[in-house]
């Protein structure tokens, strides 16, 4: 009974900022039409199936409720969060870029509506879960955290960087809602094939940070990963992992 309360009043929520970021994206329209044609499209890669370790189809029944995975996407070396939140995610959600670009977000995929995929590298300092080592996680659990407004929230769903304190709203399309990001985390566009219950991702909207995580970190990834080309990209497939077992360690605070 209250896990149905509990997902009401999520949904209730989501709902009610949904209707707000509607009201507000409509009145910035009002006040300059011109940014409406402005809306960035989608930027498409592969389309690649995600799979599991085993190398079989990704299915709803491997998302479990409120746990991370990880997979790479749209390059080799560039990790992805892949969650399901639990509760239908309606699209819409306008959302802007460091360099002014605007964008809508796809909402929920999947069955319910309630899977979701980011780029899981942070929007301030590039922190990004390695093998070793991850400072930037999904929370699932009540976190407290300084808002944007400055002021100290406790929220849970957030997906949270421990490097600078920076805090995301998956639920809304990886939104900064606290912490010195200035945007928000590039969303992974997801296909979901229903008959055959498969997931696809087919390319990415937002601001994209590979340029620059390939500048700092392109040594470190060839190393990781063993490979000569960090800017190979993904083609046909890509493998999911739980990121409990991706990293060895994840860092709470």
């Amino acid at each position: 009974m209250n896990d149905a309360i509990s997902r009401t009043e999520k949904y209730q929520k989501t709902r009610r900022a949904f209707v707000k970021t509607c009201l507000a994206t409509a009145t910035m329209v009002a006040a300059n039409p011109t940014r409406l044609a402005l809306a960035e499209p989608v930027r498409r890669y592969s389309r690649a199936l995600l799979k599991d370790e085993k190398g079989n189809p990704l299915s709803s029944k491997f998302m479990v409720e409120n746990e991370a995975f990880v997979f790479h996407y749209p390059y080799v070396t560039t990790p992805c969060f892949l969650l399901n939140l639990g509760y239908a995610l309606e699209p819409g959600q306008v959302l802007e870029t460091s360099a002014d670009g605007m964008y809508t977000w796809q909402g929920g995929a999947g069955p319910a509506k309630s899977i979701v995929a980011f780029s899981a590298i942070c929007a301030h300092k590039l922190s990004y879960p390695t093998r070793t080592l991850s400072f930037l996680n999904y929370r699932p659990e009540k976190i407290r955290f300084v808002g944007s407004d400055e002021l100290e929230e406790e929220r849970s769903q957030l997906i949270y960087c421990c490097s600078e304190r920076s805090a995301y709203d998956p639920a809304r399309g990886a939104e900064v809602i606290g912490g010195p990001a200035n945007q928000p985390l590039a969303a992974v566009e997801l296909e979901y094939d229903m008959e055959k219950d498969q997931y696809y991702a087919l390319g990415t909207r937002g601001g994209e940070l590979y340029d620059l995580f390939f500048e700092k970190f392109g040594f470190r990834l060839a190393l990781d990963h063993k490979i000569d080309d960090v800017k190979a990209r993904v083609e046909g497939q890509t493998t999911v992992y739980p990121h409990s077992t991706y990293s060895k360690h994840s860092v709470s605070c």
